[in-house]
């Protein structure tokens, strides 16, 4: 039998400070009775695990404080959270050089407002990345659900109650949140000019958006004006945010998309990262265009897409994508696989033999700049080499150089470019011909 530290966290809502009040120790019986308590439809309580420390976890309470529950030989035991006051920043806090303002006005300010840093590729697009807590909205859940996120160190910039149009901030717009995972070596929390990432109070499974009327809710405007004001367009360059856990599943997360353009992201569409939220939101109401297709990286053709022909069965097509009956079924909805019309549109993966299936997809012309360092450089100037297009004294190495430059320019030479068009920065074009191995 197990036993449980406990404690409460408490945010003052005078002072916004986070206090955390330790009350001994329970037993196993005492947790399965929290747990079973909090499982009940009239309750308003609600289990959260921690997402790093195993057999941690936490109670929302509709009180606005946290029930915090860690195991007594849990490693790095951090039930004595020590409080976090949030001070009013002065203009000498706030950071420089961006478009967009780093706080939002009315927003509620939670913990010390220091949660990240300066952006890894502020040369890249702007974007917007949308979280579900996985919990209740309305009541105070507001303040225990950020009383969590301050717990297990994973906050955004931004939480929102769609129900009572509560709005806070953990740090400023102009600096990174750590909400996300990384993709291998590379922040995507550190993404773009800015990536503002926003935890709606909600679940994915039932989207915050229906019957949501954004002008009754001014927070709500203020934030998408925030948003706009970074330069963040009203897009979704990755499609539609899947409708489900198993369309999030069986599509892959796109770099190339992720990396060169700027707009609204689910955080399902995040590389790197595993949840399926914040489900099927109304790209209406979270503005913007779905530009991309949905579930893949480049696919059979430019759309991701395959035209069914005479005498083909979803067997026949998973075999030729090398791909399965089921992820077909569930990456286009299908009612019932065994009917197939003639010219009717299946999204697929990407076909065998295409550079997305074996190749690193192209990363944008912005991805090449002084400063970089990465796998993907290395596997490049391989190729250059292997082409006879090296003009290396030594290497290739992860930086990038004008060595590099020099290289990509001679093979942009090689396709037939000249002039401006062989200017040593790729493009999609010469960059899918080169055919650079993956390197993740």
């Amino acid at each position: 039998m197990t036993s449980y530290h406990v404690a409460v966290d408490h945010i003052d809502p005078d002072t916004l400070k986070t206090t955390s009040t330790y009350y001994g120790t329970v037993n196993q019986a005492h947790t399965d009775e929290v747990r079973a308590i909090a499982a009940l439809e009239a309750t308003p309580r609600h289990v959260k695990e921690h997402p790093r420390q195993a057999g941690a976890f936490m109670v929302l309470r509709d009180d606005g404080d946290l029930d915090v529950y860690v195991p007594v030989d849990a490693p790095d035991d951090q039930i004595h959270k020590p409080g976090l006051a949030t001070a009013e920043p002065g203009p000498e806090d706030l950071p420089r050089g961006t478009a967009g303002p780093a706080y939002i006005s009315g927003a509620t300010r939670f913990g010390g407002q220091s949660i990240g840093g300066a952006m890894d590729t502020p040369g890249n697009p702007p974007r917007a990345t949308w979280h579900t807590t996985e919990s209740p909205a309305g009541g105070n859940y507001f303040t225990s659900i950020a009383a969590y996120l301050i717990r297990v160190g994973a906050e955004p910039q931004v939480i929102y109650d769609p129900v009572t149009d509560r709005i806070g901030q953990f740090g400023p717009l102009t600096q990174s949140a750590r909400a996300l995972k990384n993709d291998g070596a590379r922040r995507t929390n550190r993404e773009g000019r800015v990536n503002i990432q926003v935890e709606v109070l909600g679940r994915a499974a039932s989207p915050w958006t229906k019957g949501f009327d954004p002008s009754a809710k001014p927070n709500f405007r203020a934030l998408l004006a925030a948003m706009r004001a970074h330069g963040i367009p009203d897009v979704w360059p990755a499609g539609k945010p899947p409708a489900t856990a198993a369309l999030a599943a069986s599509g892959s997360r796109s770099r190339t998309t992720w990396q060169s353009k700027g707009g609204h992201y689910a955080h399902a569409q995040v590389p790197g990262n595993d949840h399926w939220d914040p489900g099927a939101i109304d790209t209406g109401i979270v503005p913007g265009k779905p530009t991309g297709s949905t579930g893949t990286e480049g696919g059979a053709s430019s759309s991701g897409t395959y035209t069914v022909k005479k005498g083909d069965t979803l067997s026949t097509i998973a075999s030729r994508y090398k791909t399965t009956v089921a992820k077909l079924v569930a990456l286009n909805g299908l009612k019932d696989p065994n009917k197939l019309a003639v010219g009717q549109k299946l999204k697929v993966p990407a076909a065998p033999g295409t550079p997305s299936a074996q190749f690193e997809p192209f990363p944008g012309a912005a991805f090449f700049h002084t400063g970089r360092s990465s796998a993907i450089v290395t596997a490049m100037g391989r190729r250059l080499v292997a082409e006879g297009c090296g003009k290396y004294k030594s290497g290739p190495g992860p930086n990038w150089t004008l060595a590099d430059k020099a290289s990509y320019a001679a093979w942009q030479r090689k396709l037939g470019y000249s002039g401006a068009g062989a200017d040593g920065i790729p493009g999609k074009t010469s960059w899918d011909k080169l055919r650079v191995p993956k390197s993740l």
